[in-house]
């Protein structure tokens, strides 16, 4: 990822910003100039809480370029609570822990690096959510 590109998305990776569309309501994630639900075009900001639930989800044993060191690593489709549905690593859980409704919170971890001595991006994954202690 360039380092601009890393500057203009690190609200959304960091942090969940979305965008809620001021004609129809609905959450807009990853933001976008155009609602992909009416196509109105004004939105406002919003922070999403980061919780959700595993809708989805597969065992990466075979890994694309810059995430070899990951395998095999889970991925998921998470419904969050304010709706939409995002594509993102779980973390924090072995695979054979994983089923569809497990509740999930973001947390911000390291997604790669370029080189040895390249920039480091981080970005949000999904584990467990922590159950308080009893």
């Amino acid at each position: 990822m360039s380092i601009p590109r890393n500057w203009r998305t690190r609200q959304q990776r960091y942090s969940l910003k979305a965008e809620v569309c001021n004609d129809c309501g609905k959450t807009i994630f990853p933001p976008r100039d155009v609602c992909p639900h009416c196509a109105g075009q004004k939105q406002s900001w919003t922070n999403l809480s980061g919780q959700g639930q595993v809708y989805s989800y597969t065992t990466m044993f075979s890994a694309p370029a810059a995430f070899e060191e990951y395998t095999p690593y889970t991925m998921a489709l998470v419904k969050l609570a304010e709706g939409p549905m995002i594509t993102a690593q779980l973390t924090d859980v072995d695979a054979e822990k994983v089923f569809i409704g497990m509740p999930v919170e973001m947390v911000t971890r390291k997604l790669s690096q370029e080189g040895n001595e390249g920039q480091i991006l981080y970005g949000y994954k999904f584990r467990p959510t922590l159950q308080p202690a009893a």
